[in-house]
């Protein structure tokens, strides 16, 4: 590692190969806490390549309990976190909405780690029990149109460093890779990211990978989602636009309106109440609007307005709620 950490000093980066290789070892105990710190922090302080992040990726999916979902095509609602926002568990509810709407989500997540909530955290608090077991996590797909993926159970590398990135409270490039490295690898795909230029690095992956349906947001004000605190970077297989809170039928949020609370449980109850129709017109037009676009995701040829009047039915109508309730039930 010292050599690593020397080369890296000076501003060089790594190869594919080398990323791979460091990755390995870090989730095989070869480095100390200490050096794995120094590692991780490097990329706070320079963007991070495209070979190091595809580097990085493929060491996790080697490493990673792989889930074969047997030909059943299903959609990834995923943030990278790191924006340093605290919004409400978008992404998650989102996921909900799919499901809810009769999509088949194999939803990817983690314990927050520069936020007071991730998803893993708020559906542990509303009695959901994270597994691996493929055999349950393909019932739950099929009874309730949604599974859950909880990281660190499907990725051992994850265990050594998340600690570390605990302690650290800072994004990392572990959160670049969270929607990369989905265990199932599904068809499609809704990653939401902290900057424009891993935005770019995420497009270059995703298009390498046979097809892969994907889109890819980024609110120009910093947010890894569509937050309609103003505009917003949408890149898809076919289209890239930025697009205005307006352009799609929805009025310009102010931050506070997206608070997701100072703990899981208030998280928890602004979850809650959000999929019981008890939510403001903010967190429903958020929310909506990140599901519409999933839904256009795997809907091309339907417009982005009708797909997000699909979200907001599935909202409205309960059955967002009731994909929860399934999924519960189903543990």
């Amino acid at each position: 590692m010292k050599q690593i950490l020397g080369k890296l000093f000076e501003h060089k980066k790594l190869s594919k190969a080398e990323a791979k290789d460091i990755l390995v070892n870090i989730s095989s105990g070869k480095y100390n806490e200490a050096q794995i710190a120094s590692f991780i922090t490097v990329y706070l302080m320079r963007p991070i390549s495209v070979d190091e992040l595809q580097g990085f990726r493929e060491a996790l999916l080697e490493l990673c309990i792989p889930v074969d979902l047997e030909g059943v095509e299903a959609i990834d609602v995923c943030g990278t976190g790191g924006d340093g926002k605290n919004t409400f568990n978008i992404s998650t509810l989102s996921a909900f909405i799919l499901a809810g709407a009769g999509y088949k989500v194999a939803k990817h997540g983690n314990v927050g780690v520069s936020s007071n909530s991730g998803s893993s955290d708020v559906l542990q608090y509303l009695g959901y029990q994270f597994t691996n077991d493929t055999d349950k996590l393909k019932r739950q797909l099929d009874k309730a149109n949604i599974c859950y993926f909880h990281a660190p159970f499907f990725h051992p590398a994850l265990k050594t460093v998340g600690p570390i990135r605990k302690q650290l409270s800072v994004k990392t490039f572990f959160n670049m890779l969270g929607p990369l490295v989905n265990p199932a690898q599904p068809k499609y795909q809704l990653s939401g990211v902290f900057s424009l230029e891993l935005a770019r690095l995420y497009q270059y992956i995703f298009q390498q990978i046979p097809n892969k349906q994907f889109a890819i947001v980024h609110a120009l004000d910093g947010y890894d989602e569509v937050s309609l605190t103003g505009d917003f970077k949408v890149k898809m297989n076919h289209f890239e636009a930025t697009l205005s809170p307006l352009s799609i039928g929805k009025k310009q949020l102010t931050q506070e309106s997206l608070f997701g609370g100072d703990t899981v449980e208030e998280a928890g109850t602004i979850f809650m109440s959000i999929l019981r129709g008890q939510g403001t017109q903010a967190q429903v037009d958020a929310v909506t609007a990140n599901a519409g676009i999933a839904i256009h995701c795997i809907k091309p040829q339907t417009s982005l307005i009708d797909c997000i009047a699909e979200a907001d039915e599935a909202l409205k109508s309960g059955q967002a709620l009731s994909a929860l309730e399934r999924l519960i039930q189903l543990n």
